[in-house]
């Protein structure tokens, strides 16, 4: 229980720097928000690979090139499934990007990626 709750505290600040990118550069430097999203997305990947290595999941020993590459691949997984979703939600059903970006973020952090960086990534 205690991972999961670290593992969680390390995705909301994950996701803060996530939504501070992207509301920098969506709504200050006027970016088109699907290239908003995936930069804040690249920005919330590597602190949140950083977290979990070091703080989450406590696994410094264990080889750090490997867990990168598992980390890239689960995370490119992550960045197609979080891009699409909030771009068909925002354009289709006509919402906020913010407000499909939240949504699709919380759904995937617990179904997507705790799954997957608890049993595949960081194991």
């Amino acid at each position: 229980m205690l991972t999961f709750l670290k593992a969680q505290a390390a995705s909301i600040l994950a996701t803060f720097i996530d939504f501070l990118v992207t509301l920098i550069l969506v709504e200050v430097f006027h970016c088109w928000y699907v290239f908003g999203n995936m930069t804040g997305t690249v920005a919330g990947g590597i602190t949140h690979f950083l977290l979990g290595r070091v703080w989450v999941f406590d696994a410094r020993d264990k080889k750090k090139s490997m867990q990168a590459a598992k980390y890239v691949l689960v995370w490119m997984g992550y960045i197609l499934l979080h891009s699409s979703l909030v771009f068909l939600i925002t354009h289709f059903i006509k919402t906020n990007y913010i407000v499909s970006k939240v949504c699709v973020s919380v759904l995937l952090g617990i179904g997507y990626n705790y799954q997957l960086h608890k049993k595949f990534v960081f194991k």
